[in-house]
This record gives structure tokens, C-alpha cells and sequence, in this order.
């Protein structure tokens, strides 16, 4: 492992950088950025390098053996576990996607980002896999699963599809180039076709279930239902063309038979699905993102909702309550919101239950807990990615936020690889760590914002349209 101050110095991360230049490899580190003051800076620059500095976490920050993302990386050189070579196949899906956004922005070659994708794909097809599922976590050393709870030892399929959202796309980006690129995206066809997802109905119920152990078999019982970040399981099920399920599995497990849909108006914002923990201001935002990194949600609409107007309204209502901030915490505003699942202020979460008298100590930044924030549990903790990963959906409040973030909290929570995880200027805590689920989806949605990129790749698979087609949505990609 790198030390920091080498880290640091190796990505020259300085924080009056404000211009992010074009570059094609990482051969030209000295001519990628102008230095100058922070708040001469344009917008889309400030963009660039934002992506640039995350993107970084799945490129420089890779797991060394595998390419894979680390599951967490923590600037302060504390892991527990000793979990540095353990990996996250979701969150790996995003970083897929992120290294695509590093080609198209020059931040490496093509040449590069192909090796490193035969580095991955080499590694996926020895690695354990649960009927063709992946397991949440692997040891990015040997490929064996690492358990990520007492009997979560085997397949989890919400990871797999986040990963095979990622590998479609790269499917997609070398399907047409010279022999060997077409000869990669052969190869992640067949990892795509291995996945059984019909094996996750337990035996034929209408419902997709999240784990398989070959242990502990389905002792999780977890069966997925709407609405939450994982509808592009079900989307990707029903477009497997070796293993899919039959439509009545999303209508009746996801859609739970039509009760997946309502109609809740919350600061002049509709959201048309029923969220389960909170129907009228909705979950952590994470749900607006993890399915939406391919799956473009432009015009896609069902029998329950349209997914655009969804996201728009979660994004909407989620950083109108940090305005009104009914808690009264320090540092919420028109430019400082996101409420989403990330790290937390250990304590922090009994003391608002009231469970605890003591309220949490400020300025301990080294301690972390990890919690599911959102508007009906605001523990006082913002996480970047929330609104940086909205930015297709309010770019117009999104980018103030990025501004405040950079230029007013600068190095409190800006680091090597982008903004960190969390804060709370409430609890002076501003712990220097990261977390890749977190990291991944911010470079793939401000590109999907400024190009469309992802979602357009992750819509050419036919797979895919025949999958939306057979569960009857409309979207601009399927053709009539």
C-alpha cells in the first residue's frame, strides 16, 4: 500500500489546482492541470476534474492483482480486517463504467483501459461465482469469497447485476474494434450468460431473491421487492437470453403486484412508487443511482411509473429537506444537501432515536459507523455523492453544491480521490476515507449528464431491449 504522502505526491494533489487539461495518458501528469485560484475555475472544468480525481480511486487505486475496486480505501492507513485486497464486485460495476469515462476523457488510452478490462475479465471467470452470481465481496489476491456477513458466502445477485451493468457497457465499448477487443467483449458475453438468474427464484416463486449460499442455501430469505436500488436485477433477469425469469417475477416480486405504485406529493414533488421506508420523501438517494448508471431513465416508463420523473422528484425532495433542515443542523443549505447510505458519526444514530443521552463528540474524524441516511432518519451527515451522482437530474442545483464542496470545505473533505465519503459540519467530523459504491457512481453520472455516455452504451445491448420489451416499457431505445 502506497503511503499517503507518496500517494500524494505521485497524483500531485495540490489544492489550488483549477484546470484540468487534456491529456491521453498518464505519461503527461505535469501538463494535466494550470494552477491559478480555486474560484477562477470554470464549470466545466470543475466537472473534469472532479471526475478525473475519482476516477482515480478505480484506476491508481485498484486492487494491484485483480483490477478490481477496493471496498474501501482510507487515507489514514486504518483497515480493519486487514481487508486492503478485498474487493467489491457492485462496486466494481461502477468503476468499470468510471474507467470507460477515463478513455472518453483522456485521462488514459484506450490501449490501457483494454488491458486493464483483460486483467478484470481474466480474474471474474476463475473467481467463486454461486450458479453464475458473484459473491458480494471476493479476496482480490485469490478470487475466494469473503463472507460479508455470518451466511452471506455465496451468491448475491444485486452485486452481480451491478456488476454486469458495468461489464455490458464495456461489452458495448469494444464490440466493434480490432480482434482483440472483439475477442474481450466475446468474453464477457459468456460471464453474462453463465448468471442463473433464474435459479434465484428459489425454486419458481415470483420473486428474485438477493443470496444463495452453497452452505447455508437460502437462509437469508431475502426476496428483493420496489422499490429500491435494485430494479436493474430485475431488468437484467428478464433479459438474460440463458437463464431469464417470466415477467409475472417482476410483476408480482417487484411490483408486488401493482402495490409497488402511489402517488405522494411532498414539497410540490411526486413521487409516483411507493418507498418502502419512507413513501412520502423517499429513501437514501444511492436508489436514484445504482440502476440508473446504464439504465438510462430518459423516457422509460411501465404499467407504474416514469422513471425519469422518479428520480427527478427523489433528487428534488431529498435536498428540499436538507433546506428546511428541520433538525436545524449546522452546514445544511441550498448547497450543501445529499442524504444517501454511506459513513456515518458513530453514536450519532442512538442519539437522535433518543436512545442515548450523550450526543456525539466533535472533531473525533478517525471513527466511522455506517448508516442509511435520508430524510425520515437525518443523522446530520452528508455524503457527496448524493447529490454529485443527481447531477442528470437537477444539474442546474447540483453544480452549486460541487462548488461549495470545493471551494468552501476544500481539503476537510477533498482528497487524492475526489470528495470523501462523508461529513457532518454539525459534529466537526470529516473522516479521510472512501468507500467504492460511493466513489463509482460520481464520474458515471456527471458523464451521463454532459454525454449520455453509460446510458447509451448499456442501451445498445439487445439483450436488454428485449428484456424491456418483454416486460412492456416504452423507452426511446426500443425500437418500434
Amino acid at each position: 500500500m502506497r503511503t499517503t504522502a507518496i500517494y500524494f505526491l505521485k497524483l500531485a494533489v495540490v489544492f489550488s489546482f483549477t484546470l484540468l487539461a487534456a491529456c491521453n495518458s498518464g505519461r503527461q501528469n505535469n501538463e494535466k492541470y494550470s494552477t491559478g485560484n480555486v474560484s477562477e475555475i470554470s464549470d466545466d472544468s470543475l466537472l473534469t476534474l472532479v471526475q478525473y480525481r475519482t476516477f482515480q480511486y478505480f484506476w491508481e487505486g485498484a486492487e494491484p492483482n485483480s483490477g478490481l475496486a477496493r471496498e474501501r480505501l482510507h487515507m489514514d492507513d486504518i483497515y480493519p480486517q486487514d481487508d486492503k485486497h478485498i474487493v467489491t464486485t457492485g462496486g466494481s460495476g461502477f468503476g468499470l463504467m468510471a474507467i470507460l469515462v477515463g478513455v472518453e476523457r483522456g485521462f488514459i488510452t484506450r490501449e490501457e483501459a483494454f488491458q486493464r478490462f483483460q486483467k478484470i475479465v481474466d480474474f471474474l471467470e476463475k473467481a467463486d461465482r454461486f450458479h453464475g452470481a458473484w459473491p458480494h465481496w471476493l479476496n482480490g489476491e485469490t478470487g475466494k469469497v469473503k463472507p460479508f456477513s455470518q451466511y452471506d458466502d455465496g451468491g448475491d445477485l444485486v452485486e452481480t447485476a451491478f456488476l454486469v451493468q458495468g461489464l455490458l457497457a464495456v461489452k458495448q465499448y469494444f464490440v466493434d474494434g480490432n480482434e482483440e477487443e472483439q475477442q474481450l467483449a466475446q468474453k464477457i458475453d459468456q460471464l453474462w450468460r453463465e448468471v442463473e438468474w433464474d435459479w434465484y427464484t428459489k425454486g419458481g416463486e415470483d420473486i428474485l431473491y438477493w443470496h444463495w449460499s452453497p452452505k447455508h442455501e437460502w437462509k437469508m430469505d431475502f426476496g428483493v421487492t420496489g422499490y429500491n436500488e435494485c430494479m436493474v436485477m430485475y431488468i437484467l433477469a428478464a433479459s438474460s437470453p440463458t437463464h431469464p425469469i417470466d415477467p409475472e417475477v417482476y410483476h408480482k416480486g417487484w411490483a408486488m403486484n401493482g402495490d409497488i405504485s402511489g402517488e405522494y406529493t411532498t414539497f410540490g414533488h411526486t413521487l409516483p412508487l411507493k418507498q418502502h421506508v419512507d413513501p412520502r420523501k423517499g429513501g437514501p438517494l444511492f436508489w436514484a443511482h445504482y440502476s440508473w448508471l446504464g439504465l438510462d431513465p430518459r423516457g422509460l416508463s411501465d404499467q407504474y411509473a416514469n422513471y425519469w420523473d422518479n428520480n427527478v422528484a427523489h433528487t428534488l425532495i431529498n435536498r428540499q429537506h436538507c433546506i428546511n433542515n428541520p433538525n436545524n443542523y449546522a452546514g445544511y443549505g441550498e448547497d450543501a444537501w445529499g442524504l444517501t447510505s454511506s459513513y456515518s458519526v458513530p453514536g450519532a444514530a442512538a442519539f437522535v432515536r433518543g436512545q442515548s443521552d450523550e450526543k456525539p463528540e466533535s472533531g473525533n474524524s478517525q471513527q466511522t459507523s455506517y448508516a442509511g441516511h435520508r430524510p425520515s432518519f437525518d443523522l446530520g451527515v452528508i455524503a457527496p455523492t448524493a447529490a454529485l451522482s443527481s447531477m442528470p437530474y437537477a444539474p442546474e442545483k447540483v453544480l452549486p453544491a460541487i462548488r461549495h464542496y470545493y471551494e468552501d470545505l476544500g481539503d476537510k473533505i477533498w482528497g487524492g480521490y475526489g470528495f470523501y465519503d462523508a461529513f457532518s459540519e454539525e459534529y466537526e467530523w470529516y473522516p479521510k476515507r472512501y468507500l467504492a459504491i460511493d466513489q463509482g457512481p460520481i464520474p458515471v453520472m456527471i458523464e451521463n449528464h454532459r454525454t449520455g455516455l453509460l446510458w447509451e452504451l448499456f442501451m445498445q445491448e439487445e439483450d436488454v431491449l428485449n428484456g424491456l420489451k418483454k416486460l412492456e416499457f416504452s423507452s426511446p431505445h426500443i425500437r418500434k
